[in-house]
């Protein structure tokens, strides 16, 4: 998972040595690496770490960026492919494949989003108003297949549906009070919960590299039908709005300011706990920076977030980011939406890859009432 990190020991000289052995780059000296221009640029970084969800981890991380396009042809967006392996001492394996690959001239976006967990993780409860007091632990297995297909309608608007089906199984409630009934099982629990749906998606994208944004807007809906016939649990229907936009500021400099705002709503029905909109669970782990994951939860969520980004040294290599966000759940299809939970902090950028501008990010947040913990990506978090 992308935002799971604390690197203790960043092995940087590991991926030096991989892109050297692969030809991506040249090693003239210590201080001096050539970037060799080729079609694919792979960054692989192994890593140890920690968090408040995972305890002591180690991973391995691949990133993958190229270019379908002609030379010539400097519209066509850099296609990306992210994977990583993750094993933690909370027992935690998490195997994601991500790709978005875009086609010749951009007449064809490719979206894959496959992944296996086996994640106990905690929960506490529904709603903006949920305590931190009522934790408890869900353990479970889940796998992940979305596949979409869109289609260009016209110069960066695209559409097109797909497939999702996601299955969570062998799940089970750990910690629970001796007295009383968990949100999890008020909710309706359940061992295995699956749903299964064709999506409608329409995206507008004019960023030129989405793993490391530096212009353009990027706007995404997503509407997600579940249904019975299909093998869902449940008929249910939710709606994705997102939009991110990124503007240089000051204007004629590098640095740039990233806006981001991700909402999901219910429509109808009653989707099964674990499908409810959570924090930091978003499709690469990234909403809430300030809190743990799952913190908060709820049938709808509104979300913000601001970042701006600046360079440290003049060749790109060190960076620095401040961000703040708020996120706001309702427990039900009354509104909850008063309850605001805020969150800030900074971070340093590392690059990692000069043609694809892979970053290791760095970030210390802060929450409400006390929570606070580090966060880490390869690329960027929006």
């Amino acid at each position: 998972m992308k935002s799971l990190f604390f690197f203790i020991s960043c092995l940087f000289y590991l991926s030096i040595n991989y892109l050297q052995a692969q030809n991506i780059i040249k090693v003239d000296s210590i201080n001096q690496i050539n970037i060799i221009d080729q079609k694919f640029h792979p960054t692989i970084l192994p890593a140890i770490g920690y968090s408040l969800q995972t305890s002591w981890a180690v991973a391995v991380n691949y990133s993958l960026g190229f270019n379908n396009s002609d030379k010539a042809d400097t519209n066509t967006s850099i296609s990306s492919i992210n994977t990583s392996i993750t094993y933690t001492l909370n027992k935690q394996i998490i195997l994601p494949f991500q790709a978005n690959i875009w086609s010749k001239n951009k007449k064809f976006n490719w979206i894959t989003d496959l992944r296996y967990l086996h994640y106990p993780s905690l929960t506490y409860g529904l709603g903006g108003r949920s305590s931190i007091e009522n934790e408890t632990t869900l353990n479970y297995n889940f796998i992940k297949l979305h596949q979409i297909l869109l289609r260009e309608l016209a110069p960066h608007f695209y559409g097109g549906a797909g497939f999702y089906y996601d299955l969570y199984w062998n799940i089970e409630e750990l910690d629970k009070p001796i007295f009383g009934t968990t949100a999890f099982e008020k909710y309706g629990f359940s061992s295995t919960e699956k749903a299964v749906g064709i999506p409608v998606k329409i995206l507008y994208d004019s960023r030129l590299n989405s793993i490391t944004p530096t212009n353009g807007l990027f706007a995404n809906i997503i509407y997600r039908p579940s249904f019975t016939f299909l093998g869902s649990d449940n008929n249910w229907h939710s709606l994705l709005l997102e939009a991110r936009k990124y503007l240089h500021f000051p204007k004629k400099s590098k640095n740039i300011i990233a806006l981001w705002s991700y909402n999901v709503f219910t429509l109808s029905g009653k989707p099964p706990y674990l499908f409810l909109p959570s924090t930091s669970w978003d499709d690469f782990y990234n909403t809430g920076r300030g809190y743990i994951q799952g913190r908060y939860r709820g049938k709808d969520m509104v979300y913000f977030e601001t970042e701006y980004r600046f360079g440290i040294t003049k060749n790109g290599v060190l960076g620095g980011v401040v961000f703040a966000n708020a996120q706001s759940f309702s427990k039900d299809l009354k509104s909850q939406f008063s309850v605001i939970a805020p969150g800030y902090g900074a971070g340093v950028r590392l690059r990692l890859n000069k043609h694809t501008g892979t970053n290791i990010c760095i970030d210390y947040a802060f929450g409400k009432d006390g929570s606070n913990g580090l966060f880490v990506n390869l690329g960027e978090v929006f």
